[in-house]
């Protein structure tokens, strides 16, 4: 779901057809017209909102063409989130998951549509300094129930496997380095490789979500109020303050380096700075420790490969965004920022 002033694309693919045939088969009841947009604004999963006279969804699909090995798991971004349904965490209500290509040349999923605001911009323009602070908490209180969620009492005991979290998502992301390489980044390497000896001993775990930032959750159309968290293709059993390095990067990361907020004004502004932020979390989560360089490392790491992917799947020719050569090119950027990660000094609650 896209920020409000994302464009969307009102031509139809050639899918919808056979897509609006399947729908009507088991959606009984719907009518009117299927209209199809696409959601632009994403490098991820191509998705659509699909509406009839009396019902909106939305679509998400793995993208066309060659993709990484695990990358763009929709079955799993539907199985978690039905899971989460009857949880304290709000998700969109998921419709139907279908494994087959024959529809729509991909998999797919169906999740209801949910009204609200997504914030493309983390610097909030247009708002008064104490509904950006609001935000902000509230983005920070909803990672914390995210993280204190039964993971097994919701079904989710298989989703991955508990414990040495960091070292399974080392080997993963050191594999998808190699086979989204599209030139030389001796920093990635000098990342993974200290990632590698600086190992942390703590397997605690709950439910990853893997891209835990502003712009996949969904706030209430008018309240600093979270109502849905989106985007759960990378999630997993992980470890939290995996999310929390993630979620913090904007920090430490300037306006041209993917919207960070770094050098901004963040007082005038009312967000909250980096430390008092991390503090509102770790109230709001009641215990645990906070991250440490290991984790922001690995955190720039993992934005780093993932930049290479997007300029991969450009130069493959089939990138979600058309700005996703340019995208992939702040990959040296982000790596660069994970070896001043190391250098951080570690935060206190």
């Amino acid at each position: 779901m896209p920020p409000s002033d994302t464009p969307l694309t009102t031509t139809p693919p050639g899918f919808a057809p056979p897509l609006e045939a399947f729908l009507r088969h088991h959606l009984p009841g719907l009518t009117g017209p299927m209209r199809l947009q696409a959601i632009g604004g994403g490098q991820s999963n191509p998705t659509y909102f699909v509406d009839f006279d009396n019902r909106r969804m939305v679509l998400r699909k793995k993208p066309a063409g060659e993709v990484l090995p695990s990358a763009h798991a929709v079955d799993r971004e539907y199985r978690v989130m039905r899971a989460l349904a009857d949880t304290a965490l709000p998700v969109p209500p998921t419709v139907l998951y279908h494994a087959g290509n024959e529809v729509i040349g991909t998999p797919f999923y169906l999740m209801d549509r949910v009204e609200g605001r997504v914030f493309g911009d983390n610097a909030l323009p247009g708002m008064e300094p104490a509904e950006r602070r609001a935000v902000y908490l509230a983005m920070a209180e909803t990672m914390a129930r995210l993280h204190q969620v039964d993971w097994r009492a919701a079904g989710l005991g298989d989703f991955g496997k508990p414990g040495q979290f960091f070292q399974r998502q080392l080997r993963r992301w050191t594999q998808q380095w190699a086979l989204s390489k599209t030139r030389e980044n001796p920093a990635i390497d000098e990342l993974i490789a200290w990632l590698g000896v600086h190992m942390p001993d703590d397997d605690t775990t709950t439910i990853a979500h893997g891209d835990f930032k502003l712009n996949n959750l969904m706030f209430h159309p008018t309240e600093p109020r979270v109502v849905a968290v989106l985007d759960w293709e990378l999630s997993t059993l992980g470890h939290p303050l995996a999310d929390v390095a993630f979620n913090t990067v904007p920090w430490r990361t300037l306006p041209t380096e993917f919207g960070g907020i770094r050098g901004l004004d963040l007082e005038t502004l009312g967000i909250p700075d980096e430390r008092d932020y991390m503090a509102h979390y770790h109230r709001a989560i009641g215990c645990g420790a906070l991250p440490e360089p290991f984790h922001w490392a690995f955190a720039f790491m993992r934005w780093a490969v993932i930049f290479e992917g997007i300029a991969a799947r450009a130069q493959r020719g089939n990138a979600v965004a058309d700005n996703a050569a340019e995208v992939g090119a702040l990959s040296v950027a982000m790596a660069q920022r994970g070896l001043e990660a190391i250098d951080t000094p570690v935060l206190t609650a």
